[in-house]
């Protein structure tokens, strides 16, 4: 599990250990666990959505950081969806695990910031090319941008968050992002969208 603080423990110590320091720690699980009804939403699905979409990001933040403030630097990504931000119908559990992910970031970034460790919020606001996300949610959309072997203006392409993310990491402490939503220029705003 992604929340286990034992496996997360092991994991971070073998890497700090054996590895070498982990300058940036990425959090990009999702909890998309499809569109249900309250009725059909679970106890046991909406405490899996939490689990993945904060707890998870909660470990991850509290296994790196005390590394991090040790070299006094060091940076957390926690990737989000508009789902941060705004709720819809069907999407309760994961719009209540983004919120909690975003807030996390915030209270994470207060008491973490001033040690030297930056932590930023991001969220994919838009479709992420992906076979494993959109290809299966859109198949259409994504077939049809893997035949034009060209970007998509219309979908939000992997490398560049790779590029972002970089940029994020290379910040310098006097201009630091906190929260930054990436979206396709030719997209509205999902957050804003009806």
């Amino acid at each position: 599990s992604t929340a286990d603080p034992n496996f997360l423990h092991e994991t971070v110590t073998h890497i700090e250990e054996n590895v070498g320091p982990i300058h940036c720690a990425v959090y990009n699980i999702g909890a998309q666990i499809g569109n249900r009804t309250i009725a059909k939403t679970s106890y046991r699905i909406f405490g899996l959505a939490l689990n993945m979409g904060v707890t998870g990001a909660f470990a991850v933040a509290k296994e790196c950081s005390p590394y991090m403030i040790k070299r006094g630097s060091g940076t957390i990504i926690l990737t989000s969806s508009t789902a941060a931000y705004r709720g819809n119908r069907g999407q309760h559990a994961h719009t209540a695990a983004m919120g909690a992910r975003k807030n996390l970031s915030q209270s994470l970034n207060h008491e973490l910031g001033p040690q030297g460790i930056h932590v930023v919020h991001v969220c994919l606001d838009g479709p992420v090319a992906s076979p494993e996300t959109i290809g299966l949610l859109m198949p259409k959309m994504y077939e049809k941008m893997m035949e034009s072997k060209k970007p998509n203006d219309e979908m939000i392409l992997p490398e560049n968050v790779a590029d972002t993310y970089w940029y994020l990491y290379s910040q310098p402490r006097s201009n630091w992002t906190l929260d930054l939503d990436i979206r396709p220029w030719k997209e509205n705003p999902w957050m804003n969208s009806a």
